[in-house]
């Protein structure tokens, strides 16, 4: 099997179809008379969170070979700049902070990535939950910086521009805030697409199936794995930035390993390689959070026991299943076309 094939780069055009048709249901279902239609709008929201969390993630996991345990820092810090950034009595503009959130969670990246992208293997994994781990405690032990307690994010962020009053969309409204993570999700999928296959994209890709190769032909994989790290960072702050404008709360634990691992596992549950199964994963992945916590307080055991068993039976993750029980079901139709 190509390296392509076992990423799933590419997804046959049946199962296209099946997620641009749930993209479709996720856009109208605010329109819908739903009961309790609040709670699930957040659930919602939260979960196209994470599915850019995830997405930033697979950037260097998926495609470049990567496998970070310390990505959450970069979600948590740009929530903390954030909170830092909003006064307790009036709500900061969305225009500046949201880009200096993002960009301060890359620089992060890119200072640490100077540090980690040296090692390779289970001491890259190991370094970058090092690190995460000094960032979370840095904030954790100093009261300064909110300490164990963290820090609440007042007001949403605001949407009018420089020298006017007029907001161009409220954030306080749910619905406007799922519009605009939803606008966040489908941009920000569009964008690793378009990298993925552009040269740069191509050399990431080329740096996972072979590093050596690809420094042989002149390549500075250092460089690119850098840059694929920070771009990473900064998407994953992106995320950050959103959350705690949700929740309108930050703490350490946000920055911690548990975090880290979640977003491993969507992106594992989904489908590596291709953005769209970090997406499914973090959805599918927050739904049977929920379904098992209901089920039973013990729900990490049904949790561990169902992501044993997908990498098992489905390697590839639910996108790979998919594309598999597809290819076997036009097989067996062409088998019936065939017969006389």
């Amino acid at each position: 099997m190509s390296a392509a094939s076992s990423h799933l780069e590419q997804l046959p055009r049946s199962l296209q179809v099946v997620l641009g048709t749930a993209l479709l249901a996720l856009a109208v279902f605010p329109l819908l008379p739903v009961e309790g239609r609040s709670f699930y709008l957040t659930m919602l929201t939260q979960m196209m969170i994470f599915a850019i969390f995830a997405m930033s993630l697979d950037l260097l996991q998926g495609v470049t070979g990567l496998v970070s345990l310390g990505h959450a820092a970069f979600f948590g810090l740009a929530g903390y700049f954030l909170a830092f950034l909003t006064p307790d009595s009036a709500a900061v503009s969305l225009w500046w902070t949201l880009p200096v959130a993002a960009l301060g969670a890359g620089a992060a990246a890119f200072v640490i990535g100077l540090f980690v992208i040296r090692t390779h293997g289970i001491y890259f994994i190991m370094v970058t939950m090092a690190f995460a781990q000094m960032v979370f405690f840095l904030f954790f032990d100093n009261k300064a910086l909110g300490g164990s307690d963290g820090i609440y994010v007042y007001f949403k962020p605001s949407t009018a521009l420089w020298g006017s009053g007029t907001e161009l969309f409220d954030l306080e409204n749910r619905t406007v805030f799922f519009y605009f993570t939803l606008a966040l999700l489908v941009l920000v999928y569009a964008f690793l697409r378009r990298l993925l296959f552009s040269p740069f994209g191509r050399v990431l890709a080329g740096i996972r199936v072979n590093e050596h190769r690809m420094r042989a032909m002149g390549f500075s994989t250092f460089g690119y794995k850098l840059a694929a790290f920070t771009l990473a960072g900064t998407l994953a702050g992106v995320a950050g930035y959103l959350w705690a404008a949700q929740t309108g709360y930050v703490n350490p634990e946000l920055m911690g390993f548990h975090m880290s691992a979640h977003a491993i596992m969507m992106v594992i549950l989904g489908g590596m390689g291709n953005f769209a199964g970090a997406i499914v994963g973090a959805f599918a992945f927050e739904y049977l959070i929920h379904l098992f916590k209901d089920m039973t307080k013990h729900w990490q055991l049904l949790m561990g026991g169902f992501i044993v068993l997908l990498v098992i039976f489905a390697p590839r993750g639910l996108l790979g299943l998919g594309k598999a029980l597809g290819e076997q079901m036009a097989k067996r139709f062409s088998g019936r076309g065939s017969q006389p």
